[in-house]
């Protein structure tokens, strides 16, 4: 057949040259199979042979010889010692092993030698673009683009416009982005479309693009080409929607012999359900490279460190760039071929594995990058967080003329929001209600306990009931400490945020996405935060004057204002050890025995029959001496169901008062804990602090399995002792009942009592939680003054 020199536009014609099949050997994913090796229907003894990524324009060519399919993973270096030249080479066709399930993107020598040479393509001149509106048009036309309204992807296209349509991304700066773009869109579209004419493989094509491309970053080198891609494939989806319907539409469908395809919905939804799939895995592998470029960016320069720029280079940008192009090189031949060959392309299924394996090795390269991208900002946001811990550090250090500067930095309003929720009148407010005030930071998880948010609630009640006091100038913050890098935040986590901060009547944090992670390990490596519950104290200029004043209140409560250090220690200097100061106010009636002088009796355990023979020796006791007593009974640590049993059996056998509130037992110990965390803080040397003795004394009492009991007359002399020796001296009154001539001898001679019974062999225990903070590394028996041994206690108490 002669050969005439014509120019022609395979999106009008279809008629073209007759061209050799060239067989590169770096043409890994292009090259025909025998499915390709077909019979024209114009000649039934001679083979037609349809290379898939190229524009066989003229269906009346002659033939050409089959090349055989090779690995979609391999493309094998050149055999000679030059440069690959991508626009010449025709090296004869090599046949490679197929290897399965590859996930690497280099393996061989091979592999690594052309992207060599793919990267000695990239010469950028350090022009940088935001491709992202472009990118954005592009999903659009590639999805709105579906050339027929019975695609097997329906659902899955429908769900990506109305995805598009939600996020309602701007087409600001797309204008500024063509301005530079449009002609190097338009020339690639071109070369495209000569590359497919001139029968060029795959590879061959997409170095000749990269080489065209080369000024440009890999995000817009990507970019370009997928627009490109997309120009073509949306007029085509625009000739299909509106043929049925537009007489414009059909008469160039006619024109380009296209009616018969219209018709054939089958085959024509085959094919592009496989080209949607493969533009699938383009865009999202598109997106992660423009991720890359972001990073890399100065709107990250402030993170971009050694260790991120050789975890980025690690990505292998230019491997998944290649890999997009050639993708979209494929994809845009599959359209011109239908184009230009009509119907008879329709029975052509040798691209279909193509298709499929470019997928396959898109997808491998998109789960790589996903897995750089993550570990890149996870190294970034250590990175910020570090400065922002850094930054919050100097910040505390730093005088300020008020606190507003710490507290914003301390809880985070985003998007303007009013950052906290007021507890009494149940609203949201702004950060100044707090403006040059004493704030105590309430520092808890979401399991604080219901007793320490009823004692809490009733003492911030009786600090505002006279707020012109000078104690009373002072809020509470509360800030729930969750770590969202070690825990997810649930709805059922939500649900518990909403009931403990609907309990409080104070300020808390309106949601705990408002404190920033540095924030949060402030929180655990500055002020010491363990679990149990702490309160930071802030002055009105922000400045912490007290990390943890929680032993204060619990001790003092709002007396101890404003909450610092030199202020407990003074409380200290001024106390002495007294029944007010044990009990507290647990029950009212102590404060009418104390007026009234008499003797005072507080006693705990849990072994009712210790308890029954206790308070029975004791009365009888205090009747023969003619001393008025008064006993109540304390519990024990953590009241259970046992101490519940207790209190009524002792109210129904009138063996003495209770405390009727289970709460305000658990308070009692709670302070009594509190007290001995705030002492062994003080300067004073545990073997010669009374107070701290008997605070210890009561406590280890209360770990071991026996009663005991603490008399006092009235605020003045106290003894105390265990509950089998205190019974036995009780039994034996008649020994030193010559000895107490009245109420303040009774005491006293108690005392020297029990002092005359105690034993040399003891065992004390003295058991605290590993939540309470400071632990002192020294502690002295209450009994005999030696240092005590130090162990770890698991206990599971189930009653």
């Amino acid at each position: 057949m002669e050969q005439k020199d014509m120019s022609i536009n395979p999106l009008t014609e279809k008629g073209a040259m007759n061209h050799p099949v060239a067989t590169n050997p770096m043409n890994n994913l292009s090259s025909g199979s025998a499915a390709a090796n077909r019979m024209h229907p114009m000649s039934h003894d001679t083979g037609h042979h349809i290379n898939p990524l190229n524009a066989q324009i003229n269906p009346h060519a002659m033939n050409h010889p089959m090349v055989k399919p090779v690995s979609h993973d391999m493309v094998p270096a050149a055999t000679h010692a030059t440069p690959i030249n991508p626009r010449t080479s025709n090296l004869a066709a090599a046949r490679l092993p197929h290897r399965r399930g590859d996930h690497n993107l280099f393996l061989t020598s091979d592999d690594n030698s052309m992207m060599k040479h793919i990267e000695e393509t990239h010469i950028p001149d350090g022009r940088d673009f935001d491709v992202k509106p472009l990118v954005y048009i592009i999903e659009e036309i590639v999805h709105r683009a579906t050339p027929i309204a019975g695609h097997v992807h329906g659902a899955k296209v429908q769900a990506h416009l109305e995805a598009l349509e939600e996020k309602a991304v701007p087409h600001s700066g797309l204008t500024e982005i063509l301005n530079y773009l449009a002609y190097p869109i338009h020339r690639i579209s071109m070369e495209i479309i000569c590359k497919c004419v001139n029968k060029e493989d795959a590879h061959s094509t997409t170095m000749s693009l990269l080489h065209s491309l080369t000024t440009y970053a890999w995000d817009t080198k990507v970019a370009i080409t997928f627009a490109a891609f997309a120009q073509q494939y949306g007029e085509f989806g625009l000739l299909v929607h509106q043929y049925p319907t537009n007489p414009l539409a059909k008469s160039v469908a006619i024109i380009m012999e296209l009616p018969e395809i219209m018709e054939r919905h089958d085959v024509l939804k085959q094919k592009f359900d496989a080209i949607h799939d493969l533009v699938d895995k383009m865009l999202d592998v598109t997106k992660c490279i423009i991720e890359f470029r972001d990073i890399q960016t100065s709107h990250h320069q402030y993170a971009i460190t050694q260790e991120l720029e050789m975890l980025i280079n690690t990505a292998h940008i230019s491997t998944a760039a290649y890999w997009t192009i050639r993708a979209a090189v494929m994809c845009a031949a599959m359209v011109l071929n239908l184009i230009a060959i009509g119907n008879e392309y329709l029975s052509s299924t040798s691209e279909s594995w193509e298709i499929s394996s470019l997928a396959h090795k898109l997808a491998n390269i998109l789960d790589h990058l996903r897995k750089v991208l993550n570990l890149c900002y996870q190294k970034i946001e250590e990175k910020r967080q570090h400065d922002a811990f850094e930054a919050l550090l100097r910040l505390l250090r730093t005088p300020h003329i008020d606190n507003m500067k710490i507290l914003s930095i301390l809880i985070y309003s985003k998007d303007d929001q009013l950052p906290l929720f007021d507890g009494t009148h149940k609203r949201r407010v702004s950060l100044d209600v707090l403006r040059r005030k004493h704030v105590l930071l309430l520092l808890s998880d979401l399991n604080i306990a219901p007793e320490e948010l009823f004692i809490l609630h009733h003492m911030y009640a009786e600090s505002k009931t006279q707020p012109n006091r000078p104690e009373s100038n002072y809020e509470v913050v509360w800030i729930p400490v969750v770590d969202k890098r070690l825990t997810s935040w649930t709805e059922e986590k939500q649900m518990k945020f909403e009931e403990v901060q609907a309990s409080m009547p104070w300020y808390s944090v309106a949601h705990p996405s408002m404190i920033d992670p540095a924030v949060i390990r402030c929180i655990k490596e500055v002020w010491g935060f363990n679990k149990k519950p702490q309160l930071v104290v802030l002055d009105p200029q922000g400045k912490e004057t007290n990390n943890n004043a929680y032993h204060m209140l619990w001790i003092w409560g709002s007396l101890a204002f404003p909450f610092t250090k030199p202020r407990e220690e003074a409380l200290w200097k001024e106390q002495t050890w007294n029944i007010e100061l044990l009990a507290d106010s647990i029950d009212q009636n102590i404060f009418t025995w104390i007026g009234e002088s008499k003797c005072i009796c507080l006693y705990g355990g849990e072994d009712i029959e210790w308890i029954r023979a206790f308070t029975t020796a004791t009365r009888a006791v205090a009747n023969a001496a003619r001393v008025p007593l008064e006993m109540l009974y304390v519990g024990k640590r953590n009241p259970k169901e046992r101490v519940r049993k207790n209190s009524a059996i002792i109210q129904v056998e009138n063996l003495s008062h209770v405390v009727q509130d289970q709460t305000l037992i658990w308070f009692f110990w709670e302070r009594l804990e509190s007290m001995w965390h705030s002492r062994t803080q003080q300067e004073i040397p545990g073997e010669t602090d009374p107070i701290l003795q008997e605070i210890v004394t009561i406590l280890s009492y209360d770990g071991s399995d026996q009663g005991w009991a603490v008399f006092s007359r009235g605020l003045a002399e106290m003894t105390r002792g265990k509950g089998d020796l205190i019974v036995q001296v009780m039994r034996g009154f008649e020994r030193w009942k010559h000895e107490v001539s009245d109420i303040t001898t009774f005491v006293p001679s108690l005392d020297r009592q029990l002092r005359d019974l105690h034993s040399p062999h003891h065992c004390t225990r003295l058991i605290l939680p590993d939540t309470t903070g400071h632990i002192p590394e020294r502690v002295v028996c209450a009994e005999c003054s030696r240092p005590m041994e130090k162990f770890i206690m698991y206990r599971c108490c189930i009653e």
